[in-house]
């Protein structure tokens, strides 16, 4: 007999875990479809040079990658950005920019395993292409607002800054040509703390002085955003990227949605592909599983793939993580039961079941010969909330397992209003 073992950082998902994802996703396409991002698809394996092309730092080592039947060197994508900027420029003719696009899928990365974060996972990104604007910038911080406002079960707070300004500050400092270790050691900040990035950026060869200019500068957060951006001015100087921050909060303001952010100065993202405005969200009740919606704007990624530029800004939902936080939550496989115990009362329901289905509902039927035990068993695993106990001439008798009402002689459509108004 063969083990049946799950590859470390694998798992099976479970029907009330699919449940969830399927309606977490739907709510999120629903959004999208709503600012008029539209759906796409890449491979999970693509040549492993083009996902090298900009991955960068530990992206690079935990990367899945082997030769394939042809001794071609392939890898299995690690995020869905890297094969966006190559869809880009396979498929440009055929694109209308600008592009506002989203795409839900599995990706994969050999790194440790921990709450919330696996080796396969899924990813959620959307992204709007072919321009550099504020609007674009801010469109993206609103779309993901709006994700969360559907999706998380905890309230949570979106902190975004600027790459540029973060540049800026470090050319004033002399250390230009360290900014991609810089960025990166200070991206760790949440991980190893304070002490941890002095440390790695002693590594990297600062003295005491640049370590703390450093420190200063990542301390500035604030949700009094026009605040914090005056600040990071007094030391960056008034670079490009200051008057993009403005012009971003001033569309916050005038959307009136300004509460749900703050700006970090602290927030720079790991992949060097960013170059502009970068986001992170944490959950207020669950902080230690990170960021659950992130991303920034990327000018230079499609380079690698066309001489064209084709600037975008885009974001990242963090499908697994959101649902490692809601664990606990139920989900039923239908609105009702029909509580059928042989084949004969099967199809007497059956017309009725139809009807229901027509008007929207969910609806199952018990399709074993089993005892009303085992019907009830079958309901609490599958956390069904109502069952259709006895039926006839278009009428029905509902059971609400969760309070144990009985609600008899009901028409079609009472049944349905009954149970529509207790999803």
């Amino acid at each position: 007999m063969i083990e049946p073992k799950v590859l470390k950082g694998f798992r099976d998902s479970l029907p009330q875990a699919e449940l969830q994802r399927k309606a977490m996703i739907r709510k999120l396409e629903d959004v999208f479809a709503s600012y008029a991002l539209v759906p796409i698809d890449t491979p999970i394996l693509e040549y492993t040079e083009v996902l090298l092309g900009k991955g960068g730092g530990e992206t690079d080592k935990q990367i899945f990658r082997f030769k394939d039947n042809g001794d071609r060197e392939v890898a299995m994508r690690f995020d869905l950005t890297v094969p966006l900027a190559r869809f880009i420029s396979t498929n440009r003719e055929a694109l209308a920019f600008p592009f506002k696009r989203y795409h839900i899928g599995k990706a994969y990365r050999g790194e440790n395993t921990q709450r919330g974060r696996f080796r396969e996972f899924y990813q959620c990104d959307f992204d709007i292409l072919g321009v550099d604007t504020a609007y674009s910038d801010y469109q993206v911080l609103s779309i993901m607002a709006s994700a969360l406002e559907a999706i998380a079960s905890s309230s949570f707070v979106i902190s975004f800054s600027h790459r540029g300004v973060f540049n800026a500050y470090l050319s004033s400092l002399g250390l230009a040509d360290r900014s991609v270790q810089i960025l990166r050691s200070v991206d760790k900040l949440g991980k190893i703390g304070e002490q941890g990035v002095i440390e790695a950026l002693k590594a990297d060869g600062l003295n005491e002085d640049q370590c703390k200019a450093i420190l200063d500068f990542i301390s500035i957060r604030d949700k009094d955003i026009a605040k914090a951006i005056d600040r990071l001015e007094t030391l960056a100087g008034p670079v490009e990227g200051i008057m993009r921050l403005r012009e971003v909060l001033s569309l916050l303001q005038g959307s009136g949605i300004q509460d749900r952010y703050c700006l970090d100065a602290s927030i720079t993202r790991g992949l060097d592909y960013y170059t502009g405005m970068v986001f992170e969200t944490l959950l207020d009740d669950t902080p230690e599983i990170g960021s659950v919606c992130s991303g920034g704007r990327y000018n230079n990624l499609a380079s690698l793939y066309s001489k064209q530029e084709v600037p975008g800004v885009g974001a990242s939902v963090g499908l697994d993580r959101l649902l490692s936080a809601s664990e606990g939550s139920t989900y039923p496989s239908c609105d009702l039961l029909f509580m059928t115990d042989n084949e004969q009362a099967r199809a007497q329901a059956d017309p009725l079941a139809r009807q229901l289905r027509q008007a929207g509902l969910k609806v199952d039927m018990y399709l074993a010969d089993k005892k009303a035990k085992d019907i009830y068993s079958y309901v609490d695993k599958n956390h069904i909330g109502f069952g259709v106990t006895s039926w006839g001439e278009g009428r029905l008798t509902l059971k609400d397992f969760s309070t144990r009402m009985t609600y008899e002689d009901l028409s079609v459509q009472e049944a349905v209003k009954l149970v529509k108004e207790c999803r």
